[in-house]
């Protein structure tokens, strides 16, 4: 009967442990890069226990279409790369256990590799804990950079300009040829007949 008691005791002590060890994962929520360039998918962790030699990494990625997850990293004591699939010889590792970063490269991305990546780290005995998602958007152009804006912004301004300086021309113009009508129309009605000018070379 004492034995059940005693039985009682490591289970509810192993349950506050479980409680309390958990590994918190961080990551940015959305990234938008430039097809055909190299982007960091930054990923930091923080731990309940010391960072132990069993401390393991995995990477995986979910295509926009949902289909089945793809391996791309993995870290156990050291990193390794995906020996087949989408991400073979286009992941690096760019953590650093020490600092808690997890952090990976995908060199020359592709609009295929729009999707969910998931970070997921375990450190014995915190085997539990947060999955972190990036959402990855492959886009053809920089959507807008400050230089950009500022381009279209000084463009604007100078083709404002040229339509003002223009309206403004054609009115006088108009103007003109208004007044040189109805001087026409006095010189005629007072019947005075101009000579022709010559026109100047």
């Amino acid at each position: 009967h004492g034995h059940r008691g005693n039985d009682a005791v490591p289970r509810f002590l192993l349950g506050s442990l479980w409680l309390a060890a958990a590994v918190e994962v961080h990551t940015a929520k959305e990234v938008v890069a430039v097809n055909g360039t190299n982007q960091r998918l930054k990923c930091t962790f923080s731990s309940s226990s010391p960072v132990s030699q069993q401390l393991s990494v995995s990477w995986n990625f979910q295509p926009e279409d949902l289909s089945a997850h793809e391996p791309v990293f993995y870290y156990l004591k050291e990193p390794y790369k995906p020996p087949s699939g989408r991400f073979k010889e286009r992941v690096t590792w760019d953590g650093n256990i020490e600092r808690n970063d997890v952090s990976i490269i995908i060199w020359n991305l592709q609009p295929s590799d729009n999707g969910t990546f998931t970070c997921q780290v375990t450190n014995w005995p915190d085997v539990y804990g947060t999955i972190g998602e990036v959402r990855l958007r492959v886009v053809q152009k920089v959507s807008f950079s400050e230089i950009h804006f500022l381009a279209v912004a000084i463009g604007s301004a100078s083709v404002l300009m040229i339509i003002v300086v223009t309206a403004v021309i054609i009115c006088r113009q108009r103007r003109r040829k208004a007044r040189d009508k109805s001087k026409e129309k006095e010189s005629l009605k007072m019947g005075e007949e101009k000579e022709p000018i010559p026109l100047e070379d």
